[in-house]
């Protein structure tokens, strides 16, 4: 897996675009994972303000991954999994050159799979975010999550006179 910073990362403190290539392999999987986490942490959201943020950013990743993997390596056996950290906001994204794109569907509860992508949705809209899917003009697809940032406890606690309220 190669991580390769995108032209504009240099945007201002703990803000950037990341690629991660990788194949599409089932070890890729968590490598992809775990190059997300490390990045967000060396872009500063260590701590508890930002664990939950992460925690459903790296599910999200795991279930975009693992989907390109399992559905598109066939015909696309290079996956790019992008990373935006901006002001206010975190994207991340898993593009492949398989031309299917993808529904979040409720499957029958006897199936062992098929509710990654109403997984990721679910996710994502709890957290206050929105997610889709676009075509590349290659032929494959993107498929993203955008969440927002939570306000830093400190913040909190300094503009409201200590009464502090979680974002979600």
């Amino acid at each position: 897996m190669t991580a390769v910073p995108s032209r504009g990362s240099s945007a201002g403190p703990g803000q950037g675009i990341w690629r991660f290539s990788a194949v599409a392999h089932e070890a890729s999987v968590p490598q992809t994972r775990h190059a997300v986490r490390d990045r967000l942490l060396e872009q500063g959201m260590a701590g508890q303000d930002y664990q939950e943020l992460i925690d459903d950013l790296l599910l999200i990743v795991s279930e975009l991954v693992s989907n390109a993997v399992t559905h598109a390596a066939v015909l696309s056996p290079q996956l790019t999994t992008e990373l935006v950290i901006d002001e206010g906001w975190v994207r991340v994204s898993v593009e492949d050159g398989h031309p299917y794109r993808p529904k979040a569907l409720e499957s029958d509860l006897g199936q062992l799979g098929g509710r990654g992508l109403l997984l990721v949705k679910s996710v994502t809209l709890q957290a206050g975010g929105v997610c889709d899917v676009e075509r590349t003009g290659e032929g494959g697809k993107v498929i993203w999550a955008s969440l927002p940032l939570p306000v830093p406890r400190q913040r909190l606690d300094e503009g409201a006179g200590g009464d502090w309220r979680p974002r979600r």
